[in-house]
């Protein structure tokens, strides 16, 4: 089967691509290549367009009518870039969304699987969130994240269209075979940086915040490997149907589901687990909170598990190793 992955060229959207090829399926990458990279899309049938241009995309569905539904992720991502920068933040994320979403009913695709993030959740006591915990994002790009669910849930209820909105909690690692991982040339993510900081890429890693009310006033999130990640987007458009089946057909054809491990993880911890597997300390120093940061929260995976019939299965431990191998070979893989 074929399907449309928009972002493709990116750290997830490209794992997600490889999940897919691995059980034998043909993804379809859309990405303008603002963010992506062009050397995650060899071997695969790639268009380079912006997910806001008609055209291409009729082409894409011209070209291949046999696409059975859509993941989206293509999406500017850096929280604290959204504070500076919220105009490009809305227009790519928000108003370019509501054309693709136009643009795929005119195409005559009606199932969506959106990328969305556990930052739309307000902190709640015990910081376990399930999906009808209340939300209250609190950054450009976590509210531009909000805006698009709530857009495409109304697309659903009035065009007859069916959604899933993943809400992704923290994703780390990298492909196990090393045919992709970040590749942004500096990681704003925590094992990302703590990677470049024990290769030398930075001086010292910063631990922002430690005043917060967690279990050692340092965040915490729940860090899901990128591999287990994508294996959930493939059994949300692989058994798309079967999907909302399970969750009774809901009256406004829309899903909400949450991606994670279910443990919570602190900063220091995180630190910790990562100087375990690299078998050395690294130089931190403690700041303060990134503008956008909050507390943090973990996930309650009951849902994913019902609904999609996965669970997480890859360690922390396991995507700090992969997240090393992968800034071993990054530069030689990626021409910066």
């Amino acid at each position: 089967m074929k399907y449309l992955i928009t972002g493709g060229a990116g750290y997830i959207g490209s794992t997600i691509c490889s999940a897919l090829d691995e059980a034998g399926h043909t993804p379809i990458v859309m990405d303008s290549l603002i963010t992506g990279r062009e050397e995650f899309t060899r071997g695969r049938i790639f268009y380079k367009a912006d997910i806001a241009d008609a055209a291409a995309l009729k082409r894409i569905f011209h070209d291949h009518p046999d696409i059975q539904a859509v993941v989206h992720c293509a999406a500017l991502i850096v929280v604290p870039e959204s504070v500076t920068r919220p105009y490009e933040y809305y227009q790519d994320n928000v108003s370019k969304s509501i054309e693709f979403f136009h643009n795929l009913i005119e195409n005559g695709c009606k199932r969506l699987v959106f990328s969305s993030s556990a930052a739309l959740y307000d902190v709640v006591p015990g910081f376990m969130v399930t999906e009808q915990s209340p939300l209250n994002p609190s950054s450009p790009y976590a509210r531009t994240k909000f805006m698009m669910e709530w857009i495409l849930r109304d697309f659903c209820a009035g065009y007859g269209m069916k959604g899933i909105a993943l809400r992704y909690f923290n994703p780390i690692g990298a492909d196990p075979k090393m045919r992709s991982g970040i590749h942004v040339e500096h990681p704003t993510h925590i094992v990302g940086k703590l990677v470049d900081t024990a290769q030398g890429r930075l001086p010292v890693f910063q631990i922002t915040g430690t005043h917060w009310p967690t279990r050692d006033g340092t965040g915490i999130r729940d860090y899901i490997h990128v591999w287990d990640l994508a294996r959930a987007h493939v059994n949300a458009v692989t058994r798309f149907d079967e999907v909302f089946e399970r969750a009774g057909n809901p009256a406004d054809n829309y899903l909400v589901i949450n991606l994670g491990t279910g443990r919570g993880v602190t900063v220091r911890e995180m630190v910790a687990a990562f100087e375990k597997v690299y078998g050395k300390t690294i130089n931190k120093v403690e700041t303060d909170p990134r503008p956008g940061d909050v507390a943090g929260s973990y996930c309650n995976a009951d849902t994913a598990g019902r609904l999609l019939g996965w669970e997480a299965e890859m360690s922390i431990e396991q995507g700090i190793s992969d997240a090393l191998k992968w800034g071993e070979v990054r530069q030689k893989i990626l021409k910066y």
